[in-house]
């Protein structure tokens, strides 16, 4: 019988978090993360993934019209922003000295806020 977990799944980056589009048509993008999917492992960030959309006139929008708005991507091509370097990096876990698990850049080897 498979177990249930209730646990929140670990993601390598966090709302409010600069990235980098490592793969995709946005490849080379970067921007901030506004709202993390974490049951589909998605993100939306700021001005990236640019879809439009076509909007039917209604009472709140009574003209319609086609709106540009950002789209969710995967996580698996976003790559964090190291706020020190200011370069993309690898996030790993470890203990920091109060015994907590921290998220830390693998290429500095400083913790991440």
């Amino acid at each position: 019988m498979k177990r249930k977990s209730n646990a929140q799944p670990k993601l390598h980056v966090r709302k409010g978090d600069t990235v980098k589009v490592i793969a995709g048509d946005d490849k080379g993008k970067e921007g901030k993360i506004l709202e993390i999917d974490a049951a589909n492992r998605r993100a939306l960030v700021e001005g990236v993934n640019i879809v439009t959309k076509h909007v039917k006139p209604s009472a709140g929008k009574p003209e319609g019209g086609i709106t540009r708005t950002e789209a969710y991507i995967n996580l698996s091509k976003l790559m964090l922003i190291d706020p020190a370097s200011g370069q993309p990096t690898r996030v790993g876990r470890k203990l920091n000295d109060k015994g907590k698990l921290q998220r830390y850049s693998k290429k500095t080897g400083e913790f991440i806020k």
